[in-house]
């Protein structure tokens, strides 16, 4: 996969009920997002820019290097804040890999979104994602981690059959933790998009839902660790120190 045909769009936004502001929150010296910024860039796969329909976020990445594309203030998800992006990016089609990444990892690593394309490598996947296993019963039964329910179809790669915030499956054997970092197929996306919310996303408010109830095919690469997303004034303190580390 070559670097001109992969592009990594972050979407962010300011309107998190949590952590209000949090895009522009100052870890370790640099808003959040350009920690995030930075660790797309540093996975070398390809152009990085973040989408946000807030001025003070695009002045932001402007002033650290970045690229930034302003989009509508009423996209429902950030897969379609990115679709309009890359629209504006990618008028000509020259991208057909994009790569969705959240604007709340600051911690990412470069090595993980890298991973995350490995599974379009066969074509009849449509969309590809990551997941990690589960290895407490409080992250299990935690119903704000996302469980990925799959069939092994090789080495540290599953096909995906179901997302959860239930305990999922049942008895014994291995849980994944899902990661929300998403490469889609240019066409993917734009069917993605084009389609309704379907019932069962709107029952577990997971977007992905949609995609496998309409059945396209979303393959899991298994990774080691679950980046850490920031939602909570304590998960900011927590990428704070990880970062003062450096």
């Amino acid at each position: 996969m070559t670097e001109s045909r992969t592009l990594v769009l972050i979407p962010a936004r300011m309107a998190a009920t949590r952590l209000p502001g949090k895009p522009l929150l100052d870890i370790a010296g640099l808003p959040m997002i350009v920690h995030v910024l930075r660790r797309a860039e540093a996975a070398g796969i390809g152009r990085v820019a973040v989408a946000t329909d807030t001025p003070d976020i695009a002045v932001a990445v402007m002033a650290h290097g970045g690229r930034a594309v302003m989009t509508r203030a009423d996209h429902p998800s950030g897969s379609d804040r990115i679709f309009e992006a890359l629209g504006k990016l990618d008028p000509d089609g020259e991208a057909d890999i994009i790569v969705n990444l959240q604007g709340d990892f600051p911690t990412i690593h470069p090595d993980n979104i890298r991973s995350v394309l490995a599974p379009l490598d066969d074509p009849a996947v449509d969309i590809a994602t990551l997941a990690a296993e589960i290895h407490t019963e409080e992250e299990a039964t935690n119903p704000n981690v996302v469980k990925a329910v799959g069939s092994p179809i090789g080495a540290g790669r599953l096909r995906a059959l179901y997302f959860t915030r239930a305990t999922a499956p049942w008895g014994d054997g291995p849980r994944y933790h899902h990661i929300g970092l998403y490469a889609y197929r240019r066409a993917a996306l734009e069917r993605f998009v084009a389609l309704p919310p379907s019932p069962l996303e709107k029952q577990e408010k997971l977007e992905q839902l949609r995609a496998l109830e309409a059945g396209m095919r979303i393959d899991i690469g298994i990774v080691d660790t679950v980046p850490r997303g920031v939602d909570t004034p304590a998960d900011l303190e927590t990428a704070r120190q990880i970062l003062a580390k450096g």
